[in-house]
Order: structure tokens, then C-alpha cells, then sequence
């Protein structure tokens, strides 16, 4: 015989008899599903957030004042000074073409996130779903790259990208970055969980392709994995500096590489260089507004499959 409900307990013994069931309850489950954190929970996730966030706002301070306000006071006070939109304007009057790296960034982070997504999906559908000999070892070996320092391959990677000429161009940026060993890492793990063989069965019985099977299958149910992972993607290729400042230089420049120009060669004029930062800082804030619940949707997803 079940155990009755917390309404009924609540009727019949009153609200201390209803809220004694319920503690005993979340203590029988291990806290219970529907028990709420308690103020030491709120307190740590408090902290981290005024952790994480205060990068943001000091970089925030310091584009809002003046090179002698900083000169006197290197830590500004709490609230912001009102330079703010001066430096932006300062910004937008300095010699860097602001409008073109902004639009190379996009282009780069676009591009580079679609691809990620369906070569690490298609990738990790093989790898999971698909028995080939040698299957095992290949993805470990995709697994191993991750721990080589992407500094290693710098050298022979611009190599090749003079040899075909393409230094300078944006497809020098995009075309190592199509595919990456966490991406696909990511992808096989969630759809060996979450895609069933007789989902793969059923299409191969209806006369459907391998490739057909994978668009119509298995792309719509790694869709929230997906999510997460472009949404990664677009941020660290949004952010990278590294190679594009060797391969691009001064005259193509990603908005990262374009922001480095702000600096002079023997003075840094910090709030000039931090309003570009707070630029670049925006569409990743207006990024994360618009998709952060299919982010937390996507991380929760990988998590809690199988």
C-alpha cells in the first residue's frame, strides 16, 4: 500500500505532520528530487558567479576611465567611471578596420561551428553505431590528440598553408578548425546513449542509405548535444588569437588580432584597449542570452543519458 500524499497528510494532521512527511521523505531519497537547496548551496554557487564575473566587470572599470585615473589607481573603485562611451568612440576612430575583423570573426566563427558540428556528428554516429575493424584504437587515438599542445603543430601547419598559398586568408583559420577530437569525443559518447539501434534498423529496413540514415536519424537526436557543442565551438573560435595572429597578420585580422593593434609598441593605453574588449565581449553576452537555456539543456543532456 502506498504511502499517502503530502495533501492528504496535510488535511488530516495538519501542516506539521505534512512537513515532517515530506523531510522524511527527502531524507529516505538521498534529498529527494523536489527538495530545495538549502542557503549553503546558494552561498557557493553566489560565490563562483561573483567569482566568474568580476573579470568582466573590472575589464568594465577600466573601460570606463581615464589612462590617469588608472595611472593613480590601478584597481578603480566599485562603481564604474563615465569614460565609457568615449573610449568606445575612441575605439571605433582608431586605425584598425573594427568592421572588417568584426565580420572575419563571424564569418570564421560560423563557419567553423557548422562544420564542427556535422563532421564531429558524423564522426561520432561511425564510431558508435557503425562496427568497423580497428574502431577501438582509431578513437583513441582521436582521444590522444587532445593532450598535444596545439603550439606543437604551429610550425608545419603554417608550412603547409604557405605552400598552398593561402597565408592571409581566412581559410587558413577554417580549415584546421573543422573538426576536433573533442567535438567528435563528445558526439560518440552521446549517441551511443541516446540513439538506439532499432531506430538505425527500421531505416536500413525502408531502404534508407547509410548517409540518409545518419541526416535523418541520427543528426535530429544528437540535436541538443549538437547545440552545446556549436555554442562552444563559436566561442573559442570568436576568442582565438593564436594562429590567426601567425597566419592572418595586420591585414586580414580577426577582431581578436585587430584588438592587439589598439596596443602601441611602448605605452598601452588600457582603457582603449579595454572598451575594444568589452566590443568583443558583447555578441558572446547576447549569445548566451539568446541560446543559454539549450546550452544548459545540451550540457545536462551529455550528463544525464544512458
Amino acid at each position: 500500500m502506498s504511502a499517502p500524499s503530502l495533501p492528504v497528510i496535510q488535511q488530516t494532521a495538519g501542516k506539521g505532520a505534512a512537513k515532517a512527511a515530506a523531510r522524511k521523505r527527502g531524507r529516505g531519497n538521498g534529498g529527494g528530487a523536489d527538495r530545495r537547496p538549502g542557503w549553503v548551496t546558494y552561498l557557493v554557487l553566489g560565490a563562483f558567479v561573483l567569482i566568474s564575473a568580476y573579470p568582466l566587470y573590472f575589464t568594465l572599470q577600466l573601460a570606463s576611465s581615464t589612462s590617469a585615473d588608472i595611472a593613480q589607481n590601478p584597481f578603480p573603485g566599485f562603481l564604474p567611471g563615465g569614460e565609457l562611451f568615449s573610449n568606445l568612440q575612441r575605439v571605433f576612430d582608431a586605425d584598425i578596420d573594427l568592421v572588417r575583423a568584426t565580420g572575419n570573426s563571424l564569418v570564421v566563427a560560423i563557419v567553423t561551428s557548422v562544420s564542427v558540428v556535422f563532421f564531429s556528428t558524423l564522426a561520432g554516429y561511425s564510431f558508435s553505431k557503425l562496427r568497423f575493424r580497428g574502431r577501438g584504437p582509431l578513437l583513441v587515438f582521436v582521444i590522444a590528440t587532445m593532450a598535444v599542445p596545439t603550439q606543437l603543430g604551429v610550425v608545419p601547419l603554417y608550412i603547409v598553408m604557405r605552400e598552398l598559398n593561402l597565408t592571409g586568408n581566412l581559410l587558413a583559420v577554417v580549415l584546421p578548425a573543422m573538426v576536433t577530437a573533442f567535438g567528435v569525443f563528445w558526439m560518440t559518447q552521446y549517441l551511443d546513449s541516446a540513439l538506439p539501434y532499432e531506430l538505425i534498423e527500421a531505416a536500413r529496413v525502408d531502404g534508407a542509405s547509410m548517409f540518409r540514415t545518419f541526416w535523418s536519424i541520427a543528426l535530429p537526436a544528437a540535436r541538443p548535444a549538437a547545440a552545446m557543442l556549436a555554442l562552444f565551438t563559436f566561442i573559442t573560435s570568436w576568442t582565438n588569437f593564436f594562429w590567426p595572429s601567425i597566419v592572418l597578420g595586420a591585414q586580414n585580422p580577426t577582431l581578436p588580432v585587430a584588438l592587439k593593434l589598439l596596443q602601441a609598441g611602448f605605452f598601452q593605453d588600457l582603457p582603449l584597449i579595454m572598451a575594444g574588449v568589452v566590443l568583443s565581449i558583447i555578441p558572446l553576452l547576447l549569445l548566451f542570452v539568446v541560446a543559454g537555456r539549450q546550452l544548459v539543456a545540451g550540457i545536462m543532456a551529455g550528463a544525464v543519458k544512458g
